[in-house]
């Protein structure tokens, strides 16, 4: 794991020293290009403020997930059990993508306030097609030799669909998992960017309003922690489901 990571980390360390050099001795605002350690220090002194509102981020974001992921896997089911449903929807979920958020966003929180739920309701607009799209594809992936074999030893349609077709989409449904999860804290802190009470969000539109380049530069660091995180918690469900996996193929 750490072979892997390694030089990533080497290229970002080195990137973060010239970046580092550079606003101290280019004689560059740190109005407008704060070095690092000083975006570190306001990280520190701000750091109850910022938790607050990375918790309200987090919260938006993993209910918003986690619902998203229900209704992707449901309407998977939904399209590939009637394929006449799908030919019918699926234009009509890809022309959903092509809505701007920058458009999407204030819309939501006309319609719905500034609550909790126009933040949810972005989140799994955003990230439901990649996982839907992803199933889809995994479900064709499934090899017709296993359904043939299953059908001839009496499997009936749904024991070939958990058997054989939901194992096969593994890898392609984690796959878009990973995509959704980027933009699940983006989406999230766009709506509050839009409009919000609490949030990273409204968190940097106050500190760009203030000028303070450090504290939007500290917020942007978190958020990128909190995509961090739910790519490891991806990563670890992959783990804990890989030998299963691996089992129901043997």
């Amino acid at each position: 794991m750490l072979a892997r990571v390694l030089p990533s980390l080497m290229v970002a360390l080195c990137l973060l020293a010239v970046w580092e050099v550079y606003s101290r001795f280019s004689g560059v605002s740190a109005l407008i290009l704060p070095a690092p350690s000083s975006v570190l220090r306001a990280l520190l002194l701000n750091r109850n403020e910022i938790t607050g509102h990375a918790r309200s981020t987090i919260s938006v974001a993993v209910i918003g997930f986690a619902l998203s992921v229900g209704f992707a896997f449901a309407t998977s089911v939904a399209l590939h059990v009637a394929p006449f449903a799908e030919r019918g929807l699926m234009p009509l979920f890809v022309v959903s993508q092509t809505v701007p958020l920058v458009a999407l966003a204030p819309l939501m929180i006309l319609w719905f306030g500034f609550g909790h739920l126009p933040k949810i309701l972005l989140v799994i607009l955003v990230t439901f097609f990649p996982m839907l799209l992803s199933l889809l594809s995994g479900y064709r992936q499934t090899p017709s030799e296993f359904r043939d074999l299953l059908a001839a030893m009496g499997a009936k349609r749904w024991g070939i669909f958990f058997r054989a077709t939901l194992p096969s989409a593994r890898s392609a449904f984690l796959a878009g998992l990973r995509i959704s999860a980027t933009y699940a804290i983006v989406a999230t802190i766009f709506a509050e960017y839009a409009g919000a009470r609490r949030g990273l969000g409204i968190y940097i539109l106050a500190a760009k309003n203030n000028f303070r380049a450090d504290l939007v530069l500290a917020a942007v660091l978190v958020s990128a922690a909190l995509t961090l995180m739910l790519l490891g918690v991806i990563w670890v469900i992959d783990r804990l489901t890989v030998r299963g996996a691996q089992m129901d193929h043997a």
